[in-house]
């Protein structure tokens, strides 16, 4: 993977166990299909991994990839579960009675 492209896309990031910024090295290229990139993202500093992502480059386009449209772009998302929200379903599991099947909707059932 071109050492640019890395760098621009983990340019803001850092590991969320250890806060050690992310290098090239923490990228390992799983595997390439033309134009698509799929990576592993591991933390140098702590060795925490952090999944497989998908990257694709912008050859098959008309135009030329800017800097800007290599950004990641932060998605907001729910609030983290906290313990009150364990808490919740320990007690929610707890409390279903014998017919705790009526709970799942019919499609997911085997």
């Amino acid at each position: 993977m071109k050492k640019k492209f890395v760098d621009t896309i983990l340019s803001d990031m850092c590991c969320s166990e250890c806060r050690a910024d992310f290098t090239a090295e923490s990228v390992r290229v799983v595997r390439q299909e033309k134009e698509l990139y799929v990576v592993q993202v591991v933390c140098q500093a702590c060795g925490k991994g952090f999944g497989i992502a998908l990257f694709g480059s912008c050859a098959d386009r008309k135009k030329d990839c800017t800097e800007n449209e290599l950004v990641l772009e932060i998605q907001e998302g729910p609030d983290a579960i906290g313990y009150d929200d364990v808490l919740d379903a320990h007690k929610f599991i707890q409390n279903l009675d014998a017919d705790w099947q009526k709970h799942i909707p019919e499609n997911l059932k085997k």
